[in-house]
Formats: structure tokens, sequence, C-alpha cells
């Protein structure tokens, strides 16, 4: 009975994925098929937003509004930031506060905030970050946010503790 329900699973897990369509909320495109749709849509919110960034290695888009006058922090220190994330769309899903700040260890937080964060500088760098779903929570999404979601990030590094 064992062997049957095994092949059952395997029989209803290969119908599930052969019967996804490929769009742009399938969580089944390959890596880089997800890639060009994520690079496309930040291109596009550049281009309606008349902004211009910059693009690393890695395909996270940034812009520095301001240098800040402090060092730039490790991957393994602690930060004080302020926020705002945001989708696309505008909608906001998570942020501090204009007089708050969040503290954490930049080691423990998506991949794109981890690169983003260390091109800032403490003392009040400042910068938007669009981040590839990959660079974000990729297939699984997060609380609110969509699985293969491009995340956009404003982010003060007040302090480096």
């Amino acid at each position: 009975m064992l062997h049957s329900l095994k092949g059952l699973f395997i029989l209803a897990s290969f119908v599930m994925l052969i019967s996804c369509d490929k769009d742009d909320d399938n969580p089944f495109l390959s890596f880089e098929e997800q890639l060009e749709v994520d690079l496309q849509i930040i291109e596009d919110y550049l281009q309606s937003n008349n902004m211009t960034a910059e693009e690393s290695a890695s395909g996270l888009h940034y812009i520095i509004t301001e240098e800040g006058p402090g060092d730039h922090p490790l991957p393994t220190e602690v930060v004080e930031v302020k926020y705002k994330g945001y989708l696309p769309t505008g909608v906001v899903f998570e942020e501090t506060g204009s007089a708050q700040t969040a503290t954490f260890p930049l080691g423990g937080v998506i991949p794109g905030w981890i690169e983003g964060v260390q091109l800032l500088k403490s003392g009040g760098g400042k910068g938007t970050f669009l981040i590839p779903s990959y660079l974000a929570y990729g297939t699984r999404g997060s609380n609110s946010i969509p699985p293969n979601q491009v995340l956009i990030f404003d982010i003060t590094l007040v302090d480096i503790k």
C-alpha cells in the first residue's frame, strides 16, 4: 500500500507541475525566466518614475541619494536603519516610520539588503534599492509579500552598532 501511495503522490506532483501555465505569477518559472521578468519590472518602474539606477553584478539596482559621513557596514555588523518597503505598484508592506528605527544584524536579512546596506555610509547615508525576487524572498514569499516579488526599499543607515 505504501508503494502505491508513493506512486500516486509522484503522479499527482507531475500532473500539477505540467498543468501550470508559465506566467508572471507562476512560482515554477525557471530562474532565468523569473530573473528576466524581475529585471523588466525594475526597468519599467525606473522608466515610469524617471529614475536612473546603478546595477550590481547580482542584479540589485540601487540609487544612492545621500552619501553619509560615516563608514560602510560589514555584513557581520549590527545596523540601525530607517526604511520603507514597497512593491513596484506602490503598496507599502513595511516601514519604520519617520521617528523610529530598526536595529538588527545585517547578515540576518534578505540578500538584497545585505548587499544594498553595505553601499551606504552610517550617519545618514540614504538609498533606494530595487531588489529582484531571488535576492528577496524568492518563490516562498513572506507574510504579505507574494512569491517571486520584486521589492523596493528606501533605506537610511543611521548607525553601525
